[in-house]
């Protein structure tokens, strides 16, 4: 009897430790951290690269009748707003004395942060 119990714990215990193992990649440093970044490439459009990321990672709580912080986007002229003070690439990008956004979430990927500098360089045309 006291065999089968230690066997019985043992399986318990390796279950359980097993279970807290995490090593997730994109969990742990954010999607495509090893990816190449082929978004940044080229020119980049607004509609088709921008616009997505913005949509997932700031439009949730950057829009609507009560913007969080004041700070609206969801359209291309507030975006483009955004992008023209700095806000945009200073907050996605941590960079001191921003506040760094999204907020409670994992930073963007670096490439989705290319990408937004790239937008934003290239004149943040709206295409």
């Amino acid at each position: 009897m006291k065999s089968k119990f230690t066997y019985i714990f043992i399986a318990t215990l390796l279950l359980t430790l097993s279970a807290c193992y995490y090593d997730h990649e994109e969990v742990l440093y954010g999607a495509g951290s090893n990816q190449p970044c082929t978004d940044s490439i080229g020119t980049v459009s607004y509609a088709q690269k921008v616009v997505p990321i913005l949509r997932t990672s700031c439009y949730g709580c950057h829009s609507g009748s009560f913007p969080s912080g004041n700070q609206l986007m969801g359209t291309y002229t507030a975006d483009k707003s955004m992008a023209q003070s700095g806000k945009l690439y200073g907050t996605i990008s941590h960079a001191g004395g921003y506040s760094p956004m999204p907020k409670g979430a994992a930073k963007l990927s670096n490439c989705q942060i290319a990408t937004i500098k790239k937008w934003v360089d290239a004149g943040m045309l709206n295409n």
